[in-house]
């Protein structure tokens, strides 16, 4: 079955996804669009995973100050090479991502960062919502709230091919 053009397209939109990965998904899926989304996030998730245990020695600072001045922002986002470190791709993540903290207000980047105190007294349940609201990682993104800030990450890493860490951040409001 030959897979148009515009469907292509539209499923590069949807996923940002290369133009041959769409056209590799869409005629895996029989031209069906949900089917060829759903393998290009499968897809992306096993090559998150293989990238995983590489080393990320650079990365970009971003800075974000929200409007008013009143809420400030620093992140530090590491990735495999400098050349990656400074793609488009990369910048508007680090900027999304320094947007989604002033936002969302995350106090942790990661589950291993939570101290064992403060989850003592959760069940799954309370758990699961204590992560969503305080985890940054676990944290709907705010520009798409069907997916995680980790989903969002991990699509990068598909998008660029290669690993990348959120490794801190600070908040900064004025008078806390």
């Amino acid at each position: 079955m030959a897979v148009s053009i515009e469907i292509i397209r539209q499923l590069r939109d949807l996923t940002a996804a290369s133009v041959s990965d769409c056209k590799q998904a869409l005629d895996d899926a029989r031209g069906d669009l949900k089917q060829a989304q759903e393998l290009l996030k499968k897809r992306g998730l096993e090559i998150a995973a293989k990238k995983a245990s590489r080393s990320v020695p650079q990365g970009r600072i971003e800075a974000y100050i929200h409007t008013g001045s009143k809420i400030g922002v620093l992140l530090e986002v590491n990735c495999e090479t400098d050349f990656v470190a400074r793609n488009e791709d990369f910048t508007r993540l680090t900027k999304d991502l320094a947007l989604q903290i002033a936002a969302a207000d995350p106090r942790y980047v990661g589950p291993q960062d939570v101290p064992q105190d403060e989850m003592k007294d959760l069940d799954d349940k309370g758990k699961k919502e204590y992560f969503k609201s305080n985890v940054f990682l676990y944290q709907p993104f705010i520009r798409d709230e069907k997916i995680t800030v980790q989903d969002l990450v991990t699509q990068a890493i598909a998008k660029l091919g290669e690993n990348i860490v959120v490794r801190r951040f600070a908040r900064f409001k004025v008078g806390e």
